[in-house]
């Protein structure tokens, strides 16, 4: 039997609401590495998948939203466990679309499931750290706790293809949103891969949607949308973010800018609290004992 075999190509997938659809629009684009060697076909995502997308985050959102931080922390968790068993599969990914040596991109992944671990961990403290009780002058607990925005639209980085879109993804569905990511227009198989991961974790359908394809002709109608609450402009240039700003504030989105990031660097806290609402309860505090004293 000749040893000669046909190579079996991947055909890259949208990720909606937990399916694989291609683009409503069955196009696609080609996806070459930084020296233009062909590396894959994407789809190229149409104003309907953005909007198929945005039913799916606003679907999953009550359930993701109203689980315990303690279980949304066990499923990323999850999620990086499943990331570490495909560490090989995202570092060739890696390499070939940002150009790096197997080794540099091998660290970049590492780095990317660290980080996704490092935000597990925050959801169950972060309303530890914003929220609390407040002096008031009268009888009343005062009490202040977070809540999550709801629906997120995240412009992926442009050049850091994995440990970028880790970054920008995870604070996002760590506190209780869900979200919308256009990926990297020219590198964009790192994120379609993660919706991969994503399906066969814990993750509920519709808490991440994974959208390519050109990220302007995306994001504008997502910039619009009246049931997104809230845009990351992380990828986006100068020109582009201006176009999305005012188109978003139609309806009030809160809005975080673009702004230099060495991914590399340890996060604060900014992207975890970026999409968080204030929650205040008043309750009278009573009384104790015959003498009246309040508690």
């Amino acid at each position: 039997m000749s040893d000669a075999r046909l190579s079996v190509f991947k055909t890259y997938k949208l990720y909606v609401g937990g399916k694989f659809p291609r683009s409503e629009s069955g196009r696609v684009y080609e996806v070459t590495d930084p020296k233009g060697k062909w590396l894959a076909n994407a789809p190229q995502s149409s104003r309907k998948d953005a909007r198929d997308a945005v039913v799916a985050a606003r679907k999953a959102f009550g359930g993701w939203s109203g689980a315990t931080a303690y279980n949304r922390g066990q499923i990323l968790y999850r999620i990086a466990e499943m990331l570490e068993g495909r560490k090989d599969q995202f570092a060739r990914e890696v390499a070939d679309a940002e150009g790096l040596s197997k080794s540099k991109a091998a660290a970049v992944v590492d780095a990317a499931i660290d980080r996704w671990v490092w935000y597990a961990g925050w959801t169950d403290k972060i309303a530890q750290v914003v929220g609390g009780a407040n002096p008031v002058a009268g009888p009343y607990f005062n009490l202040s706790s977070p809540e999550p925005t709801g629906v997120v639209t995240v412009l992926a980085p442009q050049e850091s293809s994995f440990l970028g879109l880790i970054s920008v993804i995870a604070p996002v569905i760590a506190t209780g949103n869900t979200v919308i990511v256009i990926a990297s227009e020219n590198s964009p198989l790192p994120a379609l891969s993660l919706g991969e991961v994503l399906a066969t974790s814990d993750l509920p359908g519709g808490v991440v949607n994974v959208l390519s394809g050109r990220t302007a002709e995306i994001a504008a109608p997502l910039a619009a949308h009246q049931d997104v609450n809230a845009i990351d402009l992380a990828g986006a240039d100068e020109v582009l973010a201006k176009d999305l700003e005012i188109a978003a504030a139609d309806n009030l989105k809160r809005v975080l800018r673009p702004q230099p990031v060495d991914y590399t660097e340890t996060p604060g806290t900014e992207r975890l609290t970026a999409f968080l609402e204030t929650k205040t309860v008043w309750h009278p505090t009573g009384s104790l004992g015959a003498g009246g004293s309040s508690y």
